[in-house]
């Protein structure tokens, strides 16, 4: 029975197409918590960029540095602190608590697997896949 239900669940999980997010907060949230480093236009260009050991990425070419598919899984990790970036000292993202929340919002990863995440980490990824350049 219980193999049922978590055969039932995995395929609903699986079923949900990628969460619908909202683009607007997602730059609302990226201007108040990332834009210092990583710069208003996400160009990696931001006003504490110099003060910090490794530079932050250009995130509007992530696509075209992973051979034009967005890197889905690792920017939800690296957002939500299960892939650290240690840079200047203190692991990245410096507001991860705020983002962490009910992970509750599905992203379908290119393999297909569900990942599940806060509401603000969705709307924040919606913001950066609408960044991307060619």
């Amino acid at each position: 029975m219980r193999r049922s239900i978590g055969c039932f669940v995995a395929f609903c999980l699986s079923a949900m197409p990628l969460a619908a997010q909202d683009v607007d907060q997602g730059r609302a949230l990226f201007q108040t918590h990332c834009a210092n480093c990583h710069g208003g236009d996400a160009d990696g260009l931001g006003p504490l960029a110099p003060a910090l050991v490794l530079q932050p990425s250009n995130l509007t070419e992530l696509s075209a540095k992973n051979d034009g598919e967005f890197p889905l899984e690792r920017v939800l990790k690296r957002i939500d602190g299960t892939d650290p970036l240690v840079s200047h000292g203190s692991p990245m993202p410096v507001y991860g608590p705020y983002f962490e929340g009910v992970a509750n919002t599905p992203m379908k990863l290119p393999t297909g697997q569900p990942m599940l995440v806060s509401e603000p980490i969705a709307d924040l990824v919606g913001y950066l896949m609408s960044v991307q350049v060619d």
